[in-house]
């Protein structure tokens, strides 16, 4: 490995201590109106599972009028499951009944919800059929016409009016929540895919000077009038006033989901009370809190200053699965933290403590074979590389499988594992799939932290002549 030079152990390790304390404190703030604001979310905006904070389960089917084909019910569970997973819900349980067409689902509550289940439950059941109708409706919506190939093609008001619809919502590829540059409100962004992207063009340009009314359901969210021909493949979605960060998000969620083949109805819903409680959390972290410590002082103690350095390397590991759970990386969804979620973080972490074992092992090794600090620590860190990358790798697939098993059908893991799921039953939780995620977040973190950073802060430390002393990483002083 090429010389590290001295700054650079001040520089990992404030990157590691920030990461931390963001992790576990966030960063608040005011805003105009006197309302809280979240700038990074901390370990207090996690989500808890089922398990840990109670939940909701619901019957949900078709109207009496509607009889679903199996391969309704089956598009009507992928997309449910899609939008859990958009929202950040994993510890979800689904089960379809074809011969019934009920579909039983429990899922954890979000903070502030547990007065009121009929909020989340309508949320999740939403039929969120996007449409861009060309004109502006003076009243709802009551309905839409199809052509034979199932294809929306005109709008029905409450007064018998027809309007073309010119664009659906299975036509936009990908939406995400955006901020207005020029006025600081929330928006909603759409990439159309490539045949919406030609049908928007066409309508904006039928439309020109007049209204093109974005409609989700029987509800208006937006009547704009069309200022020019729009071929870019783009659009934004805004509201008078402008979205607030929840509202945004679900009307992602909703698009990015998909719509129901047909509208659900709520048949029955319960609370789900949890099975530990807050109090069991409480006494979970203050466990985890002694056991980081005495492991520290252990690794301190018999391994030095690579035992030092390993220390800092476990806290960036730790605090790095964490805030892949809360949600701090913004090209990362917050996620459910269930017991099988904390299993895989606490699994995680001690892999890293292995990994750095392992390494200061083979480190101590070389200076009692009499090789230089430099030398020691080079070959100690090559020497013991094979062996974490090996358990690492094997640690990874075994995530990757959980995650496409027991994933939603659109996820990216899912579709790596399409030519293999004939081999595994269908998933009915989402449970295991948390324990994947987490167990995966916390591999990769132990790479980044217990192979890369480590090795950078202790050949940095290495350069300083105070810690140029052989007993400080396991052999014999010199005389």
């Amino acid at each position: 490995m090429k010389r590290v030079g001295k700054p650079w152990f001040f520089v990992v390790a404030l990157v590691i201590f920030a990461l931390a304390y963001f992790t576990f404190f966030g960063a608040y703030g005011v805003d105009e109106e006197g309302n809280e604001k979240t700038f990074v979310r901390g370990v207090k905006d996690i989500r808890w599972g089922t398990d840990i904070q109670g939940g909701v389960s619901v019957t949900f089917g078709p109207k009496s009028d509607v009889d679903a084909t199996d391969l309704q019910m089956s598009a009507v569970k992928a997309t449910l499951e899609s939008r859990l997973v958009n929202s950040g819900v994993t510890d979800y349980e689904l089960f379809t009944d074809n011969a019934s067409d009920r579909i039983m689902i429990s899922f954890p509550w979000k903070d502030g919800q547990v007065q009121d289940p009929k909020a989340t439950i309508d949320e999740l059941s939403a039929t969120a059929q996007l449409m861009f109708v060309e004109g502006a409706p003076e009243t709802y919506l009551v309905g839409y016409h199809t052509d034979d190939n199932g294809d929306i093609t005109y709008a029905e008001d409450a007064n018998g009016n027809l309007f073309p619809v010119a664009v659906e919502g299975k036509h936009v590829d990908k939406a995400e929540v955006m901020t207005n540059q020029q006025n600081g409100q929330i928006i909603v962004s759409l990439d159309f895919t490539k045949e919406g992207a030609q049908l928007f063009a066409e309508a904006t340009q039928r439309q020109l000077n007049n209204y093109i009314s974005i409609w989700m359901d029987s509800t208006m969210i937006s009547c704009p009038v069309v200022n020019d021909v729009i071929s870019e493949g783009k659009a934004t979605i805004t509201k008078p006033g402008g979205f607030d960060a929840d509202e945004a998000s679900t009307l992602v969620n909703n698009i990015n989901g998909g719509a129901l083949p047909f509208t659900l109805e709520t048949k029955d819903y319960d609370v789900v009370d949890p099975t530990l409680g807050k109090s069991s959390l409480k006494a979970m972290a203050i466990a985890g809190i002694i056991a980081f410590a005495l492991i520290c002082l252990f690794m301190i103690f018999y391994y030095r200053l690579p035992g030092f350095v390993a220390c800092i390397a476990l806290l960036g590991q730790a605090a790095g699965s964490l805030a892949m759970v809360s949600g701090l990386f913004p090209i990362f969804n917050s996620f459910t933290l269930t017991l099988p979620g904390i299993a895989g973080i606490i699994l995680s972490v001690g892999m890293g403590v292995d990994a750095n074992i392992i390494t200061n092992e083979r480190i101590r090794e070389e200076i009692r074979k009499g090789k230089t600090i430099d030398g020691a620590i080079d070959s100690g860190n090559e020497n013991s590389f094979s062996s974490i990358f090996d358990g690492n790798i094997t640690v990874i697939i075994v995530a990757v499988i959980l995650m496409g098993v027991f994933g939603p059908p659109d996820s990216l893991w899912n579709k790596l594992l399409t030519p293999f799921l004939w081999m595994f039953p269908a998933a009915t939780t989402g449970a295991i799939y948390s324990f994947g995620y987490t167990l995966l977040a916390g591999v990769i973190f132990n790479f980044l932290m217990g192979v890369t950073a480590s090795r950078i802060m202790l050949k940095s430390l290495s350069r300083f002549n105070i810690f140029r002393k052989r007993w400080l990483y396991g052999g014999a002083d010199e005389k």
